[in-house]
Order: C-alpha cells, then structure tokens, then sequence
C-alpha cells in the first residue's frame, strides 16, 4: 500500500488505496471550480399554506462565496431576527458555489433580502425547522487546477484501482453503477482533513485530552502547539503561553483575531489561584503564576471552564474529532490486516440501506444493524454486493458495540493503544456522546471531463469529496481546499 501525507497520518489516515501516481494539481482555484448541490429530500407544503400550521418559510439558495454560517447571520441581521430562526441541513464551505435549503421561522417570501451573491427560490413551508441531516447527501463537481502532464491517463489508472476497491464485481452484478455507463468506485470512508483542522490539525488532540479527563492537556493543546502554517505573531504568542502559563501576560500577545483563545485566557487570567490548589498535573512548571504573584495554578474545574467559554458545537466538534481520529486509525489498520472494506467478515457489525435514498446513491442506516457470525457472511455479503448493506466500524462513546473476532481485536487493539474505553465519552455538558457507528466504505460513480480536468460524482452525508479527491491528486491536503 501507498503511504499517505504526513499530514493526514496524524490523523490517522496512513494509506491511499490506490498505487498509481497521482496528478498533482489544486482545488479551489476559484469559486466555480468547487460546486456542491444537496440532494434533498425535505417534504414542504405550498407557501399560501398556513402560517399557524407551518410557521418555517423553506427556499433554495445558490450561494457564491458564503460561508454558511455567515450568510445566516446575514440573512437574520437582513430580516431583524434573531439568528436562532434560521436552520439549515449542511454545512458548506466559503470558497465554492453551493446549492442548499434553508428555513426561517415567520418569515414570508416578501421578506427575503437581495443579497449579494445569493439567488434564492422559495419552496413552499414547513411544520418544521430543517436540521442537520436532512439532506441525504451531496453531487460535486470539481475542477482541478494545475495538473501533471499526462494527468487524465493516471486519473483514468487511478479509476479502475478504485472501481475494484469498490467490490462491485459479483456475479450477480447489482450495486449503484450496475446499469450506469459512468464506473463505481469505493474509497474508505475516513474523516477528511477539514475535520481536525487543515492549517493545525489539532482538534482531535483536544478532544482526546477531554475524554481522557485532562483538562489543562486540553486548554493547552488548543492554545498552545504552534504550527508553521499560522503567522509568525500567532506562532509566538503560543509558544509563550507554553513556557510561562502566564495567562494575562499571554492576553497581551494573543491577536484580537484569535477570539476564542482570547476568552479562554481571560478565564483562565480570572481563575488563576482561586482553585481548590489540588495540585492538579505535575505541579513542575516553574513561572506558571506567572506576574501573579506566586498564585497557584488554576484548578481542573477552571480549565474545563475555560473550553465550555467557546462556542456550544466548538465543544462538541472536539469530541467528535476524537471519535473521527480514532475511527481513522481503525480503518487504517483494517487495510494492514487485509480486511475487505466492500463485504463482511465474521464478527463484523453492518447497518442496511436507507430505503428513501434518492436513486443513484447509496446512504447507509445506521439504526439497523446486525452483527454477522460465520453462518451470515455469505447473505449479507451480496447485500453489500448490491448496495443494499454495509460493513461499519465504531464512532466511539458510552453505548457504542464493538466488533467481534479479527475486527473487533482491531477495534480494541486501537482504543488500547490511545488510552481509551467507550465509558470514557460519559463527560459533562456538550463533551458527552453516546456514539454510533459509520460505514466504512464510500461509493460513487463518477464522470472525468479532460478540458478542464472535472471530476463528477455524489456521496452520502457525512463523507467528504475530499477523501475522493486525496486519492487521485495525492498531494499536500492543503491542495484539497
């Protein structure tokens, strides 16, 4: 097997599936270079529906340049409301054109803002706010800028490697590229580089710090542990709070533009000397009162108090990037054993097909699940076959199942190797998570156009287009965008 960046082995992802060279180039080079449209499937009424029954105003946005979150806060700043109105099912990217419904509550079509860079249809209303999860999934058509002499013979290489990941060759034949002209290829469905940080993939290392209870290894982690992808001022402000834990001091040096790591210190700068001096870590960091004069270091319940200053989904999105790092390293090492990502062995666990999928993709239900013993492998093994079942592994937490037999030993030989069990994820506040499961294999048919270089296909929720993309550019993840 190929070994993959740096980069995103230390986030667990060790391997391409894919031998071939890749054909370098970048995403992003503009806008319309990355589009995304949802594929939805949220039910609305028509928009002279009542405004009693069905309060939220639902429409479709084509958004040029907009983070999500910011062309809410925009949107409810246009409307005079509260942002707490205004829900959507995804979260996408600035630099991209995407396609995606959003609700508002009260609002009618008339109220709807001309903004800049944003064409808005209205759909009709609903009963009911959109939430995360709503969409089924994602189409992407992606261009790559830049690429290698002789890229679209390694692309079409690349292709054929993943069409035989993807398991599609059964006798029976079946599966999502069974009667398409366009090949089905499969990818291992690990967590992009987006989720723990492009520039500083450091949010898992928080998350594992929190789940393992230490508080002080968590705040330093997120303030500290400079990266040479940050400014140079950015670098030595963490780099001071490192060596002296002096927290006003460190406000003076921290941008304005790190808020976050801002209110935390100022927690931190409120809270120093007035813990229970338990003496909490190793107690060997001389200068860590810093210019408070000899004061004691900030007890556990100040550090905790100082990561729940940020943001509610911040929170939890550090655990969910533990849950992520650690689903990685299974995967990677299920590729080491030589375990099939595309059909079941004994013991595995599989979850079954989401009935409503719009045609064309495969969205697995991890709701219905069932473990497979020896007697089972060979039926669910042509469920796979035909898009119809799906090997997972654990999203770690409090009432996660775990595999049996060899994945299973994988499974607990990685939790083992980072210190962790899955009562660990019982913790206070936003950091709790019962976790789940997910599956382990992507798969898509996708079309390449030469002129430029286009990649087109769809994925389920939750799995990232550049997990495709790593595999044909094989280049630094900041290439990915």
């Amino acid at each position: 097997m190929r070994q993959a960046h740096p980069i995103e082995q230390a986030v667990g992802i060790e391997h391409y599936v894919s031998e071939t060279d890749g054909i370098g180039g970048h995403l992003r080079d503009r806008d319309e270079h990355f589009r995304v449209r949802e594929l939805e499937r949220f039910a609305t009424e028509p928009v002279d529906a009542s405004t009693d029954a069905y309060p939220h105003l639902v429409f479709r946005a084509t958004l040029r340049g907009w983070d999500t979150n910011d062309f809410a806060r925009r949107l409810s700043n246009e409307l005079g409301v509260s942002r707490e109105r205004v829900s959507w099912a995804g979260t996408k990217d600035k630099r991209a054109i995407t396609t995606q419904l959003f609700s508002v509550y009260g609002a009618d079509p008339a109220d709807l803002p001309d903004l800049n860079r944003a064409d808005i249809d209205v759909l009709g209303r609903a009963g009911r706010s959109l939430e995360f999860g709503d969409l089924a999934g994602n189409a992407f058509e992606l261009v790559v800028s830049d690429p290698d002499e002789g890229a679209l013979e390694r692309a079409e290489a690349i292709t054929d490697e993943l069409a035989a990941f993807a398991g599609l060759e059964g006798e029976d034949g079946g599966g999502i590229g069974s009667d398409d002209s366009e090949p089905t290829i499969g990818v291992p469905n690990v967590f992009g580089q987006q989720r723990f940080g492009s520039k500083r993939p450091i949010t898992h290392e928080v998350g594992l710090e929190i789940v393992r209870g230490d508080w002080e290894g968590a705040v330093m982690a997120y303030l500290g542990r400079p990266t040479d992808a940050e400014p140079e001022d950015t670098q030595t402000a963490r780099a001071f709070v490192e060596e002296t834990r002096d927290w006003q001091e460190a406000l003076e040096r921290f941008p304005n533009r790190l808020q976050y790591e801002r209110s935390m210190l100022h927690e931190l700068a409120e809270g120093d000397g007035d813990g229970d001096g338990d003496g909490s870590g190793d107690g060997s960091g001389e200068g860590e009162s810093g210019d408070g004069g000899g004061s004691e270091k900030p007890s556990p319940e100040t550090f905790r108090n100082a990561l729940e200053r940020l943001p509610s989904n911040l929170q939890r999105l550090f655990v969910h990037a533990a849950q992520s790092f650690v689903f990685n390293r299974i995967l990677s090492e299920r590729l080491e054993a030589g375990l099939p990502f595309d059909r079941p062995v004994a013991g595995d666990v599989v979850c079954f097909a989401d009935l409503d999928a719009p045609e064309g993709l495969e969205l697995p239900d991890v709701d219905r699940s069932q473990r497979v013993d020896e007697r089972r492998v060979r039926s669910v093994t042509r469920h796979c076959e035909r898009g119809r079942a799906f090997v997972t592994a654990p999203l770690v937490g409090t009432e996660t199942t775990l595999a049996d037999g060899e994945p299973g030993e994988i499974e607990r030989r990685v939790l083992a190797d980072l210190d962790l069990e899955p009562s660990d994820f019982e913790l206070p506040g936003e950091f709790d998570s019962t976790g789940t499961r997910r599956a382990i294999l992507v798969r898509t048919p996708l079309a390449v156009e030469p002129d430029p270089l286009t990649f087109s296909f769809s994925l389920p929720k939750g799995s990232y287009a550049t997990v495709v993309m790593r595999e044909y550019l094989k280049s630094d993840p900041l290439a990915l965008g």
